[in-house]
């Protein structure tokens, strides 16, 4: 498999976040208020009749979905339906990824609200190993830019990981040939929550390019 990239300007890329980050934000707000409502059955069904009208206006015009077209900025893809990072994905947290200059380290700080929860107060056991595994993900491949997908990932739960303000931050450890060897953690104020160590892997169709 291979990709295509198409190069965006910085107006226009500049343009459409300011188009759809507002969007997601709202969609964010929506999620946390119908987790935490406690409204009446009329204002229930007004909240529905509201939901069903954004939902036809934004299904008034629609990508087609098998015309993948990715565009890139600055070397970067923008992945804008991502489930830890995208603008466009209301169920993204969204994390905002930062890189070390030696460019294999990265980190982010970020918040986890109830939309993320596992038992109660704390983030659910399977966000945290996604949110790892895009970290150690980041770090492996540069920033996104070089193609390098998960072959294995293992974590360690060291505590619950409260719900609330977090950090995840990744290394690469060693490159061998097509692999790259990743660790990682998540943490809390309070110290780490979970580790993680991880093999991640340039794809045959990247090294037949080379």
């Amino acid at each position: 498999m291979n990709f295509s990239y198409e190069v965006m300007s910085d107006d226009d890329h500049a343009r459409l976040m300011a188009l759809y980050g507002p969007l997601t934000d709202d969609m964010r707000e929506l999620i946390d208020a119908a987790l935490r409502t406690e409204a009446d059955p009329d204002a229930i069904a007004t909240a529905r009749a509201a939901v069903q009208a954004a939902t036809d206006a934004l299904r008034s015009k629609q990508r087609d979905d098998s015309q993948v077209v990715r565009y890139s900025v600055g070397g970067r893809p923008l992945v804008w339906n991502n489930a830890v990072i995208g603008l466009r994905n209301p169920i993204a947290p969204p994390l905002t990824i930062q890189h070390g200059d030696d460019g294999c380290s990265c980190w982010s700080e970020f918040t986890l609200n109830a939309a993320y929860e596992g038992p109660p107060g704390l983030v659910h056991g399977g966000v945290c190993a996604l949110v790892l595994d895009h970290v150690l993900g980041e770090a492996a491949s540069e920033g996104l830019t070089k193609p390098l997908f998960t072959g294995t990932i293992t974590i360690r739960y060291v505590r619950g990981t409260p719900l609330g303000r977090l950090r995840a931050e990744a290394a690469v450890e060693r490159t061998e040939g097509v692999k790259s060897f990743v660790s990682g953690h998540l943490s809390d104020g309070e110290g780490i929550t979970a580790e993680a160590e991880g093999i991640f892997i340039k794809p045959a169709w990247a090294r037949d390019a080379e």
